[in-house]
């Protein structure tokens, strides 16, 4: 493959992506497509193209959103990361910020296709993104929790398909989990993060309950949000453990990437308690693609 075209491939963290997607159709789920008719005629409808423009819409805001952030850590990557496609010289600074930009500028545009409202969305996020490349990822507490708001608002983005927002604070949720996979996150370099697992390890229970706690008050889903969880938890927990007993930055960085890329468990969770367990399957149908992409692209 040639090495120019792997490096851009590289910069956009291939293997993150279909957990974008898999926020966009759990925020649909929660959006309310699956409640009343709209389920019945759901597939070849209006509604189903709306949702593939979001799905691709989040896609191409958070491959922006990781470009535009090797760009903005170009110095540091040059001393931490060396082997990062900027600094090592495959792609230009200049580029790289060029291709980021018009891949941010396409997710919104694409948001736009569906209504004002989702656009809306789009557009606030892309402001998040950079919010957080640019400036609040330096900060301690505002980095993780600038983060986690960017995955909040992504759910929002596919809850704006109907425009319902009734359970708008299931944002809450990523936004919570997001914060704790940047706490782990912080120990990837150097180590000796044991005070971030634990806390992370807290965050992580924090949302294992809440979902559990939301799919038992409001839906009649009990059982398949129970397995979809159990199997969560089992995903988070273990690599996290290992990191707080041999807190070493290898064991650190797969804590990182289980995290990542469970969030599609967790999106699955969440949607099997507002639509049903092969919906929630459907969703999980993207985890062996990003765990298979994990093994051809970083996902840190």
């Amino acid at each position: 493959m040639n090495r120019t075209f792997l490096g851009y491939a590289r910069l956009a963290r291939p293997a993150n992506l279909p957990t974008a997607a898999a926020d966009i159709l759990a925020g649909v789920a929660i959006g309310g497509v699956f409640v009343g008719g709209v389920q019945s005629d759901f597939i070849g409808s209006s509604v189903f193209l709306n949702i593939v423009y979001l799905v691709f819409s989040s896609v191409f805001l958070y491959a922006g959103g990781v470009i535009l952030n090797d760009v903005f850590d170009f110095k540091l990557d040059k001393v931490e990361r060396p082997e990062r496609p900027i600094p090592s010289g495959v792609v230009p600074l200049r580029s790289a910020a060029i291709y980021g930009g018009l891949t941010l500028t396409i997710g919104v545009g694409l948001a736009f296709l569906v209504s004002q409202l989702s656009g809306i969305v789009a557009l606030t996020l892309a402001l998040a993104i950079l919010l957080y490349d640019a400036i609040a990822k330096r900060y301690d507490f505002f980095g993780p929790l600038s983060m986690g708001l960017c995955r909040g608002i992504n759910l929002l983005l596919g809850m704006s398909v109907l425009g319902n927002f009734d359970y708008w604070f299931m944002a809450l949720i990523p936004i919570v989990y997001i914060f704790a996979i940047t706490l782990i996150s912080r120990g990837e370099v150097h180590g000796k993060n044991k005070n971030h697992i634990v806390l992370a390890g807290v965050l992580y229970a924090t949302v294992v309950l809440a979902v559990g706690s939301i799919a038992f008050l409001y839906t009649d889903a009990r059982i398949f949000p129970l397995l979809f969880l159990v199997l969560f938890a089992f995903t988070v927990f273990r690599p996290l453990i290992k990191a707080y007993t041999v807190n070493s930055p290898e064991n650190i960085k797969k804590a990182v990437m289980a995290g990542v890329i469970a969030l599609i468990l967790l999106d699955s969770s969440i949607a099997v308690a507002f639509s049903d367990w092969w919906y929630g399957l459907c969703i999980l149908a993207l985890l062996p693609v990003s765990m298979g992409l994990s093994k051809l692209f970083a996902v840190t």
